[in-house]
């Protein structure tokens, strides 16, 4: 295969992938594994820029809009993230950052949830509508189900005029496993993750059901504000705490080795969350210098998200049994001894079928390593 046919072949790949993510929520490889397939694609049209295409998904940001509600064009684009994968490309993004803004550099390293990024927009204090981040462009409009989520405020106290702030809507770790015993009593197809629960609570046609699913939302920025001013990322998450929502934690870093020490302490703090987590955020606190630097097709250059290898640890196969579902669905799952993963007690992992069992031979007493990465 040679360099265009490849990179033909990984665009086909990642969009199809996009739509398993972000428009069925229901994706069919990890996240490490997307990212992988991603950073294959970035580096070929890097070496290749006569291969380029504004249709590539390295151009893009998310999934498309669906039919199933109206379509919102977002006043503010919901830009995605640059990942680094590495210790070395985080200190090469603090050195570009360096090169272009030479004095008084300072940065928030925050924890990356995982969960239906959404732009809330509130008239006076009052929640008036709230949509799906869609393509980065247009989005889903979920006011009606967004309503429904216990920790969105649907008034808000001294606020400006005008809000538009950007949340993430979560299931926590603890309600997701409520929801699946729930499920797996009732012979129902398990939940892959909370973060597909939650996308897929939000995208009910009845607000019931999602009131019924227990959702929370953490914001992490400041859109639009009319009639407020501010100068730094950290004022507008103190004053969005303030306006009473629930806010992403932060930590101010002045150095790249401030930002390497909060990447090692979110990612050891995995466990502790009531929510997933999938990387930590490192963005320039300084708006102004924000703007300066601006943003990249997809997105900006004063943010970088680390992303994190999926955390794996060694178990034992007990036993395999199938579940049969309402629908009469086979799903052969292996028992293990209990292994703790991401905060979360693992003492089930999916065999997804057959020949995924005859191709890995598994059998009763194997050692197996057991990974959390999307889903068990």
């Amino acid at each position: 295969m040679d360099v265009k046919q490849e990179i033909n072949s990984l665009r086909a790949e990642i969009m199809e992938h996009n739509r398993h993510y972000y428009d069925e929520d229901a994706p069919v490889i990890s996240d490490f594994e997307y990212d992988a397939l991603m950073r294959r694609l970035e580096e070929l049209e890097a070496a290749h820029p006569e291969f380029y295409s504004p249709t590539s998904p390295t151009q893009k940001v998310g999934g498309t809009v669906g039919s199933s509600f109206a379509p919102v064009t977002h006043e503010v684009p919901l830009e995605s993230l640059n990942d680094v994968f590495s210790f070395e490309e985080l200190r090469a993004f603090d050195e570009r950052v360096r090169a272009a803004l030479p004095e008084g550099v300072e940065y928030c390293a925050e924890p990356k949830i995982d969960g239906l990024s959404m732009s809330l927009e509130y008239e006076d204090g009052v929640f008036v509508r709230g949509a799906t981040r869609g393509d980065g462009v247009t989005g889903e409009d979920v006011t009606e189900n967004l309503r429904t989520v216990r920790s969105l405020p649907l008034k808000l106290k001294n606020a400006p005029e005008r809000l538009i702030v950007r949340g993430e809507v979560y299931m926590s770790k603890a309600v997701f496993e409520e929801l699946n015993t729930a499920r797996e009593l009732n012979g129902e197809p398990l939940l892959a993750n909370p973060r597909n629960a939650a996308a897929g609570s939000m995208r009910q046609q009845n607000a019931k059901v999602a009131a019924s699913r227990k959702l929370d939302i953490i914001v992490f920025n400041i859109q639009k504000a009319v009639g407020r001013e501010f100068t730094t990322h950290a004022e507008t998450l103190d004053a969005l705490r303030e306006f009473g929502f629930d806010t992403v934690p932060y930590t101010i870093c002045r150095s790249y080795e401030d930002c390497a020490a909060a990447v090692e302490s979110i990612g050891e703090s995995r466990g502790k969350f009531k929510y997933d987590i999938d990387g930590a955020v490192i963005k320039l606190n300084s708006l102004a210098g924000r703007q300066e630097l601006g943003s990249t097709a997809k997105a900006p250059r004063w943010a970088a998200a680390y992303k994190y290898p999926p955390e794996k640890k060694e178990s034992v196969v007990k036993d395999i049994v199938v579940q049969v579902g309402r629908t009469g669905v086979l799903t052969p799952k292996a028992v293990i001894e209990p292994v703790r993963l991401a905060g979360t007690t693992v003492t089930n992992a999916t065999l997804h079928n057959q020949d995924f069992i005859d191709r890995l031979d598994v059998r009763i007493g194997d050692t197996v390593l057991v990974r959390k990465a999307g889903e068990i």
